[in-house]
């Protein structure tokens, strides 16, 4: 008898399935924009985003002009967002709060477009045109309305932002290191320490100045060691200055002892040519 009754209600909620769908299909192919756009908004309330998107781009630019034109482009703005369709509704979004900029929703729609274009900013390693774009976009929001609600968050977001960037630019840098070209990684890395000072990746970049430093020094020609040699001691101690209690102080430290052992070799070496 259970067992009946379990195939019964399957058996019911197929045939509400289908039904549900026979009306949606219904409403698609319906020439009546207001039935389709309430139908629109119980869906997106019921959280059903895909049904309530396409319908509410089949009549968000029927209803141009009309009192609902505000509420369902910034419906269909936030069905896209909602279905990870962040082009689109970076775009809906940004349509909505410069054809209505008085509405009370311009706020949210400002900072739900930001949101799209911090959705849309890819991964560190490629390229990071967009998330520069994101990141004007979350300044441009924060300048607008800096008494916003959604402010903390922006600023979370323009942060997360910006540490995309300080590692696409660390990993630049500290790519000249890896393949030993020395003398290049010092510049690079220098540089980088210059454009991002409050980096999280600052320090490392000071260690591997040091090291990169000290290996330029071994591979260049004799007369050029001494001076190279005093500046790794000169990185070491800027080093040490700055980061007193980094995890690289120790390796750092036995490069700094290596580069004073050479200095020392170098003026052992010149004393003997001048008794000779």
């Amino acid at each position: 008898m259970k067992k009946r009754f379990s195939h019964i209600v399957v058996l019911f909620a197929l045939l509400l399935t289908a039904a549900s769908c026979s009306n949606y299909q219904k409403l698609l192919k319906s020439n009546d924009v207001q039935k389709k756009y309430e139908a629109a908004v119980k869906y997106y309330e019921k959280g059903d985003y895909y049904r309530a998107g396409e319908l509410l781009d089949a009549v968000t630019p029927l209803l141009t002009g009309t009192e609902q034109a505000e509420d369902a482009l910034f419906y269909q703005a936030s069905a896209n967002y909602e279905l990870g369709n962040y082009l689109l509704s970076e775009t809906y979004f940004r349509n909505f709060y410069t054809t209505y900029p008085r509405s009370e929703k311009a706020e949210k729609a400002m900072f739900m477009q930001v949101k799209s274009l911090y959705n849309e900013s890819p991964n560190y390693e490629q390229d990071q045109a967009s998330t520069l774009t994101a990141m004007e976009g979350v300044q441009e929001f924060i300048q607008r309305y800096p008494q916003s609600e959604y402010v903390a968050e922006a600023n979370q977001i323009l942060d997360n932002l910006s540490r995309k960037l300080d590692q696409k630019a660390f990993d630049s840098a500290k790519l000249y290191y890896k393949i030993h070209r020395y003398k290049a990684a010092v510049v690079a890395l220098t540089n980088f320490m210059r454009e991002y000072p409050s980096s999280p990746f600052a320090e490392e970049a000071a260690y591997l100045k040091i090291e990169s430093q000290y290996e330029y020094a071994k591979q260049s020609v004799a007369d050029k060691q001494e001076d190279r040699y005093y500046e790794v001691v000169e990185f070491y101690q800027n080093f040490v200055d700055q980061y007193p209690e980094s995890e690289f102080t120790r390796t750092a430290g036995q490069v700094y002892d290596n580069a004073l052992a050479e200095l020392e070799r170098i003026k052992s070496e010149k004393k003997n040519q001048a008794n000779s």
